[in-house]
């Protein structure tokens, strides 16, 4: 994710709009942090006992869209940044998931007993 927001902020600077590729960069690190905190709080809670789940997890997962919703109000409000580009950034790991899913394609294709049940039971 980091390397596709990275990529999209030099194609913006290399196109000459750098007020476009600070705002994608500002939406990038925010929809990588607000994707870094689901990740921590989902194998938080899926760690802690039934009964009790972690403050801080429970925290983390709520402030996710409030933190990214306020970021693009504040600089849409201010016109520091461009709001289309903080919001273009925040797309970063959608496009993160799709090259994952791209790459394992072409591993499962790759390999010469995909499809194939390989367990005992199989056999």
């Amino acid at each position: 994710m980091v390397a596709i927001g990275a990529a999209g902020v030099l194609a913006a600077v290399l196109v000459g709009q750098g007020r476009f590729a600070a705002g994608l960069a500002v939406g990038a690190a925010l929809a990588i942090l607000s994707y870094f905190w689901l990740h921590q709080a989902v194998e938080k809670l899926l760690a802690a006992a039934p009964e009790r789940l972690p403050w801080g997890a429970v925290a983390k997962f709520a402030l996710r869209y409030p933190l990214a919703l306020g970021a693009v109000y504040v600089f849409y409000r201010t016109g520091w940044l461009d709001h289309r580009a903080i919001l273009a950034g925040l797309f970063v790991p959608v496009g993160g998931a799709f090259l994952e899913g791209v790459v394992q394609i072409r591993e499962g294709w790759r390999c010469p007993n995909a499809g194939e049940d390989t367990t005992l039971a199989g056999k």
